[in-house]
């Protein structure tokens, strides 16, 4: 699995990129998964639930699941929390993961920087970050993208990671309707 971050203050639009590069990365073919730090309590349970009750009841790990998807809650109580490349081996396997926050973590990343932000760069003290979306020009030697250019972004990643093949092979296959792509397609 290759991994890439976005690294930005609060408010630069982090989530916003992510969303919009992620139609785009899959429609290259590709598994992509995403990795979101909180830096603050967030819980994606709701008090009177089950799930919830089984939580507070001292539940270590309670899994959720229906015929949609599933989900597993896991709490910490007296653990630390787990470092990036622990979480990354909790996912299934997939091509990309995009990684939100983590902005210390020594992986390759994309800065976002809105000028109206008014908070300062982050690449200048970071040797991890390879490029940077942003709304101003500015003086750095990294490629810079325009915060809504997505289709240059997204080649910039596959070629940085040596995803581009990878992602021509993904919509070749899916575009032929390979095996695991058509349910009527005999092995």
């Amino acid at each position: 699995m290759k991994v890439f971050g976005f690294a930005a203050w609060s408010g630069s639009g982090k989530t916003t990129m992510i969303e919009n590069l992620l139609p785009l990365l899959a429609g290259q073919g590709l598994r992509v998964s995403v990795i979101k730090h909180a830096h603050h309590a967030f819980d994606v349970d709701k008090p009177g639930k089950d799930s919830y009750r089984h939580r507070q009841a001292g539940a270590a790990e309670v899994l959720v699941s229906s015929a949609a998807r599933w989900v597993l809650m896991h709490e910490l109580h007296t653990e630390a929390e787990p470092e990036l490349p622990q979480l990354i081996a909790r996912l299934s396997p997939c091509d990309l993961v995009l990684v939100e926050g983590f902005k210390l973590q020594p992986i390759p990343k994309l800065e976002i920087h809105r000028q109206a932000t008014g908070s300062p760069l982050l690449h200048p003290g970071d040797p991890h970050i390879v490029a940077v979306a942003t709304d101003a020009r500015l003086d750095t030697r990294l490629p810079q993208f325009g915060l809504g250019d997505y289709p240059a972004i997204v080649r910039f990643m596959l070629d940085h990671l040596g995803l581009a093949q990878a992602a021509g092979r993904g919509r070749e296959a899916a575009s032929k309707g390979q095996v695991g792509d058509n349910p009527d397609h005999e092995a």
